[in-house]
């Protein structure tokens, strides 16, 4: 379900909380690696930076709001985090549909991956050894470090230099410009510490991958490859830019694998299938296009792994509405591998478009059985409701959903549209505020809710639940605006 993602004005994530006089080209030193940035930020303030972000993001970003996804990536982080050394945050990982190749990582655990990385990835281990460098950069808090530094040095407030800190990192091409306006000291003074930065993340990361089951040899090679790309390139891809790779770096992590040993890693379906669905759906090309991109590409791959290539091509047909060619591919893998939740998604979108929902909604229910809420099936489950105009039935599964699952815009919006479906304006109004909450849109979201107040009965439970929800949003608007 939710076959694209809708494109968002993207704007400059610092803007909010950025002092507008202060450039990332400040003239500063930067701290050693051992620092430990406990004079600047503590982990709680990290967190409260790492949410504003996100919720920024949220609202200028095309953030891929995808539920098989956003699964396949928070299953591969979160085997990674599992393996690092002094995580103190929690995590989460998203996809920014974004043809650039880039991956950045800032406060409170948040890991952004573009799209695009999975066109240039091989195979999962290189993917994680990507993931793995990110969650190094959190584990050892190099934006909080050099905050500390900066804090010392400059007059502005720590929201600006966070605000400076996330620009160059989120917008590589500003941040880089602000640089190149910089004198040369000032210049080699922020190369030499993204350097001895980047190495250090390549060295946890490395071991990360290690513990972590992962092919080690993975990170020189997908960073090899990507500097021998991009070598003579006027326009290097964003990751370049935020992340160099001078030769010695790729030696350096070449060589740092080198002293593990040899590990027989067997190919990961679900990263191809995870790979097949974003040249489908996310990759921005013609459906001709991405047919023929998954016909080369399965021909020179291994046989255990055309079920991806045939799975891309089924979501091509489904989505050009060809759905007599997508059938017999989706049940003939689905009979390959009945709990695949890559599977069960687009046979729930076919048996939709069959106006066959009750067939969706059965398989579902049998998936469920034996993987209780998860939060694939569980989407699906409530859309396929709806479309059988289930309402009370969807509005159900979705108030749970949404409990476990705050964070997720799709089961507010489908909340939303159940509500609207019954005629019940209030909760309708508080579902749309949850999302414009989760976009930093706090004076809309209280508007919503003080609506929804408004209708309720007069001094009911409801219309307690929507005056403490006010009171919650009032106190995150303003511990949010505390940080400009």
């Amino acid at each position: 379900m939710f076959k694209r993602a809708r494109s968002l004005v993207c704007l400059c994530v610092a803007a909010a909380i950025a002092s507008p006089t202060l450039s990332v080209a400040n003239d500063i030193e930067l701290p050693d690696i051992g620092t430990t940035a406990g004079g600047t930020l503590t982990i709680d303030q990290e967190l409260i930076y790492g949410d504003a972000y996100m919720r920024m993001l949220r609202n200028s970003q095309p953030i891929v709001n995808d539920p098989v996804l956003n699964e396949y990536i928070d299953n591969l982080g979160h085997r990674l985090v599992a393996n690092a050394n002094d995580v103190k945050t929690p995590f989460t990982f998203f996809m920014i549909r974004d043809r650039n190749i880039n991956a950045f990582a800032f406060f409170g655990g948040y890991v952004a991956l573009h799209s695009g990385l999975f066109l240039h990835a091989q195979s999962e281990s290189e993917l994680a050894s990507v993931v793995a460098h990110e969650i190094a950069h959190v584990t050892q808090r190099h934006l909080a470090r050099s905050m500390e530094d900066q804090a010392r040095r400059s007059p502005a407030t720590i929201a600006a230099l966070a605000g400076s800190l996330l620009l160059a990192i989120a917008s590589p091409e500003a941040g880089m410009a602000a640089i190149t306006a910089a004198t040369a000291g000032s210049m080699q003074s922020q190369i030499n510490y993204t350097r001895s930065n980047e190495k250090e993340a390549d060295r946890f990361g490395i071991a990360t991958l290690a513990k972590a089951g992962f092919d080690v040899k993975a990170m020189p090679r997908f960073f090899g490859r990507l500097a021998d790309e991009y070598r003579y390139a006027s326009k290097p891809p964003p990751m370049l830019l935020t992340h160099p790779l001078p030769e010695d770096r790729i030696t350096d992590s070449r060589e740092r694998a080198r002293h593990y040993p040899p590990m027989r890693i067997q190919p990961a379906l679900d990263y191809h299938l995870a790979r097949a669905r974003i040249v489908a759906r996310y990759a921005g090309i013609e459906s001709e296009a991405a047919l023929d991109w998954l016909d080369r590409t399965e021909k020179k791959a291994k046989p255990e792994l055309v079920p991806a290539f045939q799975y891309g091509k089924a979501l091509v047909y489904l989505d050009t509405k060809k759905l007599d060619q997508a059938e017999p591919i989706l049940l003939e893998l689905s009979k390959q591998d009945p709990t695949n939740n890559f599977y069960l998604d687009a046979l729930s979108d076919l048996y939709i478009a069959k106006k066959e929902a009750s067939t969706a909604q059965t398989m579902l229910e049998k998936a469920l059985s034996s993987k209780p809420s998860n939060p694939v099936l569980t989407i699906n489950y409530a859309n396929v409701l709806l479309k059988q105009d289930k309402y009370e039935d969807a509005i159900r599964v979705l108030q749970r959903y949404t409990h476990d699952n705050p964070n997720d815009i799709n089961g507010w919006h489908l909340l939303s549209e159940a509500n609207i479906a019954l005629a019940r304006g209030d909760e309708d109004l508080a579902a749309r505020a949850e999302i414009l909450a989760l976009k930093a849109n706090w004076n809309k979201a209280i508007q919503y809710y003080s609506q929804a107040s408004q209708i309720a009965e007069l001094r009911s439970l409801k219309q307690a639940r929507y005056d403490a929800r006010i009171d919650q949003l009032m106190v995150q608007r303003d511990r949010f605006l505390s940080l400009q």
